[in-house]
């Protein structure tokens, strides 16, 4: 691990207004997370973990505290800094593809590289995913998985520095969504690219370097997976 994280999370508390009813979806977190590290977010629906997924990303802003990337400050970055921030180091994986029907997988992939300041070939980001086969398929061809794999290779295709994945796995059954994990981890270790995976799946944990437990808006536990196993080997 680095010295200087690549996060660094403190005191952060997000609270939503719901009518009149105020909801507090992050109590106080602090955190740090690391280049190269291969981290998995636990915890029920409701503890906090998309709502600090997306304010590391920079599509959400924390209601009080700090965060960090590296050494730029993005608690009160304007829209447009964020925005630099997420293109320039960011990609994202949802648990829903959000691919555009009407193109193929390479042009899916391409439409990131466009706009990315130092990206890989949409050829070569689908190749990492197993897809180089899959080039000119429509998303209404492919499989769940298969689906899955391109949101992955648009989400690396960029190069970026870090790799935020909510809930990943889903939407799919337990043997394809294994195949994902193995492709988040292959780019994890080829790329060293930070990546933080949100899962309601204790067994996921079992891949991760780290496992950091949210409960009701806290950070509940962390835990260092010193006997990391392969995704092939967890007990869905």
């Amino acid at each position: 691990m680095a010295d200087l994280p690549v996060f660094r999370a403190r005191a952060l508390t997000r609270t939503f207004q719901m009518g009149d009813v105020q909801i507090q979806a992050l109590r106080g977190i602090d955190l740090d997370l690391y280049e190269g590290e291969f981290v998995v977010l636990l915890g029920a629906s409701g503890s906090g973990k998309s709502t600090l997924l997306n304010i590391l990303g920079g599509l959400d802003t924390a209601t009080s505290g700090q965060v960090w990337y590296r050494d730029q400050e993005l608690s009160h970055a304007d829209e447009s800094h964020l925005t630099r921030f997420r293109r320039e180091h960011v990609g994202f994986v949802f648990q829903f593809y959000n691919l555009i029907p009407s193109l193929t997988a390479l042009e899916n992939v391409a439409i990131v590289t466009e706009i990315a300041t130092s990206p890989m070939s949409p050829a070569e980001a689908l190749a990492l995913v197993g897809l180089d086969h899959r080039l000119d398929h429509f998303p209404s061809h492919l499989s769940g998985g298969e689906q899955q794999r391109v949101a992955i290779a648009r989400a690396i295709a960029k190069n970026p520095a870090v790799l935020l994945c909510d809930e990943p796995t889903g939407a799919l059954d337990s043997a394809t969504g294994i195949r994902v994990l193995e492709v988040l981890q292959d780019v994890n270790q080829r790329l060293r690219t930070t990546t933080v995976v949100i899962t309601h799946n204790a067994a996921i944990s079992a891949m991760a370097d780290r496992t950091i437990r949210l409960t009701d808006g806290r950070v509940s536990d962390i835990s260092v997976n010193t006997h990391k196993c392969a995704p092939a080997e967890l007990s869905w």
